[in-house]
């Protein structure tokens, strides 16, 4: 009983972390404002320079996501890192080709990656990027894409593959409803007349052969998005780029997250540029 216990409070104490700041950021990108919640090491002093992390939650979450699945004050202290969480709305983290007021990619790059550096003294040598489901595809989508800012990157759980059919069937699955494609439609276009096949991760990576960085993704073997990274651990073997799959029991929830974050963390401390 008294172990039952503590694994309550353990998880409670998690849940209720609180960030050392919080902004809303009026975007001139998004329909609305984006909330970010931000936790730094508490020994954190403005003549150190420290290696920053951004987290990037899942479909039908928001920015506070990840403060509700783990302690995130517990890691920034433990790995002196600077902890970002914003909110990615249902964007996908993509510019939208068709909605003028869901420019996510234009957002994080030209206003929230500057304002963090304003606030911040970063190491620009340790930034890093991680996420769920939804968020680990936003991850690795940026880290492809601008891999000269991001030291590496991490994907858990990550809906790597933007595939309408599948991603039918995730929406049935979760939400017994079409609402994840109703809302991939409203951000690239419909299926019927629009190819999703290049925003995939897959895609991504044959659109840029000259992509050799190392970065890690996991996914828990009950998993309805396994596939997802399975296809992926085949294709960086097949380009011989030096990814870390983790593949261990699990499923797509809280449980899952709150434990595979860490390897992400201690993934991103060996990699720390001196």
């Amino acid at each position: 009983m008294n172990k039952v216990i503590s694994i309550m409070i353990g998880l409670l104490t998690a849940i209720s972390a609180k960030a050392q700041e919080k902004w809303v950021i009026k975007s001139d990108y998004l329909e609305k404002p984006d909330t970010v919640l931000i936790f730094k090491p508490k020994t954190y002093q403005k003549t150190e320079k420290y290696p920053l992390i951004y987290l990037f939650h899942g479909y039908s979450e928001n920015y506070k996501q990840w403060s509700k699945t783990t302690d995130l004050q517990k890691l920034a202290d433990q790995y002196n890192f600077i902890i970002v969480t914003p909110d990615g709305f249902t964007s996908y983290y993509i510019n939208s080709p068709i909605n003028k007021s869901s420019q996510y990619e234009n957002f994080f790059f030209k206003e929230l990656v500057p304002k963090v550096h304003r606030s911040f003294t970063v190491d620009n040598r340790n930034i890093f990027i991680s996420g769920l489901s939804m968020g680990g595809y936003g991850a690795l989508r940026y880290f492809i894409l601008h891999p000269d800012y991001f030291n590496t990157a991490g994907s858990t759980s990550g809906a790597l593959e933007i595939d309408p059919l599948n991603f039918k069937k995730v929406s049935q699955h979760f939400w017994q409803s079409n609402r994840l494609m109703d809302d991939l439609t409203t951000n690239i276009g419909d299926p019927k007349h629009t190819d999703w096949t290049p925003y995939s991760i897959s895609s991504l990576l044959k659109q840029h052969p000259d992509f050799k960085k190392a970065f890690i993704f996991d996914c828990g073997t009950e998993d309805i998005l396994y596939p997802n990274s399975l296809q992926l651990k085949h294709q960086s073997d097949s380009l011989k780029i030096p990814a870390t799959f983790i593949s261990q029991p699990g499923d797509h929830n809280t449980e899952y997250w709150n434990k595979s974050i860490e390897h992400h963390f201690v993934y991103f401390q060996q990699h720390l540029k001196k």
